[in-house]
């Protein structure tokens, strides 16, 4: 008899994350008030009606802005916020990803100071930011889900060892009782 065991690798992250989850809830915050952080900062620089793709740029939160990067801000926001309204395993990817393109962001536009090509205005408090954010990011959309001693009621933990999960599963699941190791 052929058993099909699902790795990690064939297996849809959606599959073992219920929606309330309290990882969930870690995921929803961090796209909330970093979203939250974005939208602002955009906003604040809409506000001020810095030209669109001014080079020399005006300060927002100690910041430097101009319009390409308000509206960039806020879309991303934007983004971040879909990413709490859903919640679930699409709120840590959405985290993780953006997180990525933040820390990269900051590499790029480090490169690009002082260039005829920052064209979103950076300064070093820009990529400074950009690199806490993308870290920030990075800790919300993994928190819980990558780890060597994540728990075993831990979905991501499941997923990845279905064999022993439906052992403990077995002998301890149906009575209520902890798995060993678990208070």
């Amino acid at each position: 008899m052929l058993r099909r065991v699902m790795h990690p690798v064939n297996a849809r992250l959606d599959e073992h994350l219920p929606a309330d989850h309290k990882l969930s809830k870690v995921y929803r915050v961090g796209a909330g008030l970093t979203g939250l952080l974005l939208v602002v900062f955009g906003v604040l620089g809409l506000i001020d009606r810095i030209g669109f793709f001014d080079t020399g740029g005006d300060t927002v939160l100690a910041l430097n802005t101009n319009g390409a990067l308000s509206v960039l801000s806020i879309c991303i926001g934007a983004l971040l916020f879909m990413g709490m309204v859903i919640g679930g395993t699409f709120a840590s990817t959405v985290n993780i990803v953006l997180g990525l393109l933040f820390i990269a962001s900051g590499f790029v536009n480090l490169a690009l100071l002082d260039t005829e090509l920052n064209f979103l205005a950076f300064k070093i408090p820009n990529v400074l930011f950009s690199f806490v954010v993308g870290v920030m990011l990075m800790w919300f959309g993994m928190y819980g889900r990558v780890g060597s001693a994540l728990p075993h009621d831990n979905p991501y933990w499941r997923a990845r060892h279905p064999e022993q999960a439906a052992r403990e599963d077995r002998a301890y699941g149906a009575y209520g009782r902890p798995a060993p190791g678990r208070p």
